[in-house]
């Protein structure tokens, strides 16, 4: 029989989960990156001129931060 870990501090088992939501953390930070990056660029302002690049830029650079964090490709 194998012994169950206690679920404490030193448990592996809790050393592999602690490392996942770590993981998970940082992908929702990048993902929250990325859509502020996208929504700056949606937004409409009463300067921006006919044939902007704005959004198009916004959303080069949004996938740019998913890239890098390994969520898109």
């Amino acid at each position: 029989m194998t012994a169950r870990g206690t679920g404490g501090p030193g448990d592996p088992a809790t050393a592999v989960l602690e490392q996942r939501v770590a993981a998970l953390e940082q992908q929702v930070a990048a993902l929250a990156g990325a859509m502020r990056t996208l929504t700056a660029g949606l937004e409409e302002t009463p300067f921006r001129e006919p044939g902007d690049t704005t959004a198009a830029r916004a959303a080069r650079l949004a996938r740019e931060v998913l890239i890098a964090a390994r969520l898109g490709g």
